[in-house]
């Protein structure tokens, strides 16, 4: 025990009067292992129960993010004050060092607030499908200063948090897991118009990626200038992917055009000369 005691006093650093001990270094890992512990319970109680709690996987992994940057904030200001920093005098004395990196890394502070408000106010979470920028993200992860998506093409996206708050942002599912999508062709002019919205319609259900068969709707859109234009409307959860399911369907329309011989036209002028 003596022994034990002589090993935990010795002295690793020492700088004038401060020393850093054994026994010091001991309790920092103890906090850390302690903090890794607390903080892989609480995932799993939230992640078993939240069901139970009436929370979404993202709702949960939002509330799950917080309470570890909270947990680890408190940690880090104990592993400072055993080393001998006391954390209230550190910020205290550093108030104007801080204005001046808070200047310089404006942008970096302003992700980090943007991040904590999609954290708190979760209207973005995990599995939302985004469209930023034109492009079609599927969120993957939401850090503290930036989110990790998912485009159509399999890339890894990098999203800095501001970019989400501050810019317009279209979630695809944020109210329902469906969301409705349309397909728009053109037919020669003669053509059976109600032949062709039932053809439509058909095609669509050979489909079966689409949800709700009563919400399936074709419509005769427009008299064009070289064609009769229609559209047909569906609902869909393949969101992510739905451009593949939208090419999947045309090419359905287009055998049924060609099987009853429907002409989709292409544009026409006539040039008169005198």
């Amino acid at each position: 025990m003596e022994t034990l005691g002589k090993i935990l006093d010795f002295n690793l650093i020492s700088i004038g009067d401060y020393n850093i001990k054994v026994y010091t270094l001991a309790i920092i890992l103890l906090i850390f292992l302690v903090t890794r512990i607390i903080l892989k319970l609480i995932k799993t109680a939230l992640y078993r129960r939240y069901k139970g709690l009436h929370l979404d996987k993202g709702s949960t992994y939002a509330l799950y993010q917080i309470i570890k940057y909270i947990i680890w904030i408190i940690a880090i200001a104990f592993i400072l004050e055993t080393i001998g920093i006391q954390v209230t005098l550190l910020i205290a004395g550093s108030a104007a060092l801080l204005v001046g990196i808070g200047l310089g890394l404006q942008q970096t502070f302003n992700d980090i607030i943007s991040g904590i408000i999609l954290l708190s106010e979760k209207s973005i979470k995990i599995n939302d499908i985004l469209e930023i920028d034109g492009d079609i993200v599927e969120i993957q992860e939401i850090g503290l200063r930036t989110s990790k998506g998912l485009n159509r093409s399999d890339i890894a996206i990098i999203i800095p948090n501001s970019l989400i708050t501050t810019n317009k942002v279209i979630n695809w599912s944020h109210q329902k897991k469906k969301t409705r999508f349309r397909i728009n062709v053109g037919v020669a002019y003669g053509s059976d118009v109600e032949l062709v919205i039932k053809i439509l319609e058909e095609s669509v259900l050979e489909h079966p990626d689409f949800e709700d068969t009563k919400m399936i709707e074709g419509r005769f859109v427009n008299f064009g200038n070289s064609s009769l234009d229609f559209e047909v409307l569906f609902f869909s959860e393949n969101v992510f992917r739905i451009e593949k399911v939208k090419s999947d369907i045309r090419k359905i329309i287009n055998r049924k055009f060609r099987e009853n011989k429907i002409v989709i036209p292409f544009p026409q002028m006539d040039v008169h000369f005198k």
